[in-house]
């Protein structure tokens, strides 16, 4: 079996974070491991605290993974502080890890910000050019290549130049009301289109998390990366069809949407 490994923050709600990266990564068919840089009390109404792991504990964590069952891609997630951004980027080098996937979880669906500002230059310096893949969403991608995007030429641009200054390739995800939740793959001097159908669900927390996981997980199994962002974005749109309606804000999607057997059967 394949596998995964997660390095994020914990969701105490279920539907990002790690919870998210469990749950797709299994629905994908891969063996799922998790690094917790964060605790948070959160739910689809929004963050309530965040406490963050210590930098040392983190280490042990991912010294613990590394060092018995090896990942075939390791995906990163929200990591608010630079002392940890540090940790990760040392063991990710000091381990060679392969297929790396980096969603630069700056500010959650509901809109609470989820990183120092500190942390975001240390982002920028330690981890990005650690990356196979970036995966911003138009806000992240605006902040990282400090422009604003409007138009699908203004994603082709950002775009362009995230992966240049980082050299890794980057998905920019055009959810943010832009060409009809289509995205974009820029790698290696060309750029493809990924178009998908906007589903008209509310409830769409941990979608980024759950679009990161499941190209890594997609990466683990030999998929190359346009055949991994495909296969994502197929397994996020069956996630979000399944019309899940939990909670008071925006819920989370059904991760499990597509695990049917004895076991999942309700009475």
């Amino acid at each position: 079996m394949k596998t995964a490994l997660t390095i994020a923050g914990s969701d105490s709600s279920g539907g990002a974070g790690i919870q998210a990266d469990i749950k797709t990564m299994m629905a994908n068919g891969v063996y799922a491991m998790s690094a917790i840089t964060a605790l948070t009390a959160q739910n689809t109404t929004g963050v309530a605290a965040i406490q963050n792991a210590t930098p040392e504990f983190l280490a042990q964590e991912i010294d613990c993974i590394f060092t018995d069952i090896e990942p075939d891609a390791v995906k990163v997630g929200m990591v608010s502080e630079k002392e940890l951004i540090k940790v990760i980027s040392d063991k990710l080098k000091q381990y060679k890890a392969k297929n790396i996937v980096i969603d630069p979880v700056m500010v959650a669906t509901s809109g609470a910000r989820l990183i120092n500002e500190d942390a975001v230059d240390t982002l920028k310096k330690e981890l990005f050019h650690l990356a196979t893949i970036l995966t911003p969403n138009i806000p992240e991608a605006e902040e990282l290549a400090q422009i604003k995007i409007n138009n699908s030429k203004d994603m082709i641009k950002a775009a362009e130049k995230i992966a240049k200054t980082y050299n890794c390739a980057v998905l920019c995800k055009g959810g943010h009301n832009q060409n009809d939740a289509s995205d974009l793959l820029y790698k290696d001097n060309e750029f493809k289109w990924f178009h998908g159908k906007r589903i008209d669900n509310p409830n769409t927390h941990g979608t980024g998390c759950t679009l990161s996981s499941a190209i890594a997980s997609n990466l683990a199994k030999g998929y190359d990366l346009e055949e991994s962002v495909f296969r994502a974005k197929e397994y996020i749109s069956g996630a979000l069809a399944a019309m899940l309606d939990l909670g008071k804000g925006s819920g989370p999607m059904n991760h499990g949407f597509a695990i049917t057997n004895e076991y999942t059967k309700v009475k």
